[in-house]
């Protein structure tokens, strides 16, 4: 599957950007996926917006979300 390089690129400025406005997080996500996700792992996620109560959801890893991972990180290689 071929990517047409100005979508790359401006992947690629849309990251850029992420990372510059989120360093801890970026560095957080680093430290996850450097020391890998297995199957079982459970990722949770929350939200609060101004004035809302928070609200909070989470995923038992399966090995299909680690095939779909692998196959976004490969994409993101070429």
């Amino acid at each position: 599957m071929n990517m047409n390089p100005g979508v790359i690129m401006k992947l690629m400025q849309a990251k850029n950007q992420f990372s510059a406005n989120h360093p801890k997080f970026t560095t957080f996500l680093g430290h996850v996926f450097q020391s890998g996700i297995e199957e079982g792992t459970i990722i949770e996620i929350s939200v609060q917006k101004p004035g809302v109560e928070k609200i909070t959801s989470n995923i038992k890893v399966q090995q299909s979300d680690l095939d779909l991972f692998h196959t976004i990180m490969e994409l993101g290689r070429q």
